[in-house]
């Protein structure tokens, strides 16, 4: 089976629109796997379970809410794309007038259902030669939007909400655990805080900042004719370095001077020696920005990546709510 096949299939608009109607299923099941895992690893705590589902519940909600409230998921509606579907396979029929019957039977299926791997490779090479497939195949398989970084910077706004809902959940859903189980401090309190901070700006909003600043400098190198043209790869590797640049190192330096300089102080908290000395980089950390490419719509073949960014931003937001920090690790 082709790579380009499977790719296909996981980028067809009916399969990302079910896909985003499991958000909340895996919600439940990544919270419920986290609260596990973290429950392991400190089983010496009574309150431990009680705390982590309290905290889990807290980010699962808002959410959910979140996400149907401010229409912070960019899915089309099955009815549209059944629409946009049919309108796009009766033109291909007008234009090029199939007169095989295997074709014909799956771009009516395709027109109401999702295709599967091999009726895709059949339809690939069916129309191999058809000059007339490329607008059919762009509404039937999700396409790389290949954003400007104008479009890109347009789409931190959604991005940036969407991202700060289950950081703030979970801060509140931390801090409401501390207060129920008697357990609140000053450091159990600006802990979150400070990991909220590391986590939203290392991790979510300047990375998508980054992406598009990056984006932006190579267009501005293009124009000048100083890149002659923009490939999909240099884009890629624009892209890459600024989150890296931004989010990663940037990020990091950004979050630990704003708890220094104004988290510490608010609860009269003494001032560490170094601006890493609380909260450094580590591999997860650097996991977790694959969603910031992906959320910016940039790779081509990622768009069914969109669902699964509460996902993957539950992390950021039961790490803050729990007070993380890797001082002594």
């Amino acid at each position: 089976m082709k790579i380009q096949t499977i790719a296909k299939y996981i980028d067809q608009p009916i399969i990302i629109n079910k896909l985003n109607k499991q958000i909340p299923k895996l919600l439940i099941c990544s919270g419920s796997l986290m609260v596990l895992n973290d429950v392991r690893k400190n089983k010496d705590d009574k309150n431990r379970l009680l705390k982590d589902t309290i905290i889990s519940s807290a980010i699962i909600s808002t959410t959910l809410i979140g996400i149907k409230k401010c229409n912070l998921i960019d899915i089309k509606p099955l009815s549209q794309i059944v629409k946009n579907q049919t309108n796009a396979i009766e033109k291909y029929k007008k234009l090029s007038n199939p007169t095989d019957e295997i074709l014909l039977s799956i771009l009516n299926k395709s027109k109401r259902n999702h295709l599967s791997l091999d009726e895709i490779s059949v339809l690939f090479e069916k129309l191999k030669n058809d000059s007339n497939k490329t607008f059919l195949f762009k509404t039937l398989f999700s396409e790389g939007n290949n954003l400007t970084s104008k479009e890109i910077f347009s789409e931190i706004k959604r991005l940036s909400i969407l991202g700060a809902i289950p950081v703030l959940s979970g801060i509140a859903g931390g801090i409401a655990a501390d207060t129920l189980t008697g357990t609140r401090s000053k450091k159990g309190t600006s802990n979150k805080i400070k990991e909220g901070f590391y986590q939203y700006f290392a991790n979510i909003f300047l990375c998508n900042v980054g992406a598009g600043a990056a984006l932006y400098g190579l267009e501005k190198l293009n124009q000048k004719g100083i890149i002659k043209t923009l490939t999909p790869a240099k884009r890629l590797t624009a892209i890459l370095s600024g989150i890296t640049l931004t989010g990663i190192i940037g990020g990091s330096y950004i979050a630990n001077f704003l708890s220094k300089k104004i988290i510490n102080p608010l609860f009269k908290q003494k001032k560490e020696s170094g601006i890493y000395s609380e909260r450094k980089p580590e591999a997860l950390d650097i996991a977790l920005h694959s969603d910031d490419i992906a959320t910016a719509g940039v790779l081509s073949g990622l768009k069914w990546v969109e669902p699964m960014l509460p996902v993957m931003y539950f992390l950021s937001g039961f790490r803050a709510g729990t007070g993380y920090r890797n001082v002594n690790n």
